[in-house]
């Protein structure tokens, strides 16, 4: 999975592209998780300007960016959070 995200990537910042296309198009959203013990949906993600993958998190009329490498995810796995393994793998 990181050779498919990463291939003809010549740098970091085109890696994090990469990822981000495929959890675009992999990650089935949205879907509920827990934060810091409060329950959220998970609406979407973002790449910010600082090549940070990012999900957007709701709650009510709270909206909350959360680094995608920090997000807890719930059980069952959403469709598509492979992806997520796959970059927290690629990053480290």
């Amino acid at each position: 999975m990181v050779k498919e995200a990463t291939v003809d990537c010549y740098n970091d910042s085109e890696c994090v592209t990469g990822f981000f296309t495929m959890l675009e198009e992999h990650l089935a959203v949205p879907f509920r998780t827990s934060v810091l013990g409060v329950d959220v949906i998970i609406t979407g993600i973002h790449l910010t300007e600082d090549d940070h993958i990012v999900a957007m998190c709701v709650r009510d009329r709270s909206r909350q960016s959360i680094p995608i490498l920090d997000l807890p995810l719930p059980r069952p796995l959403p469709i598509g959070a492979e992806w997520i393994a796959a970059y927290r793998h690629w990053r480290r």
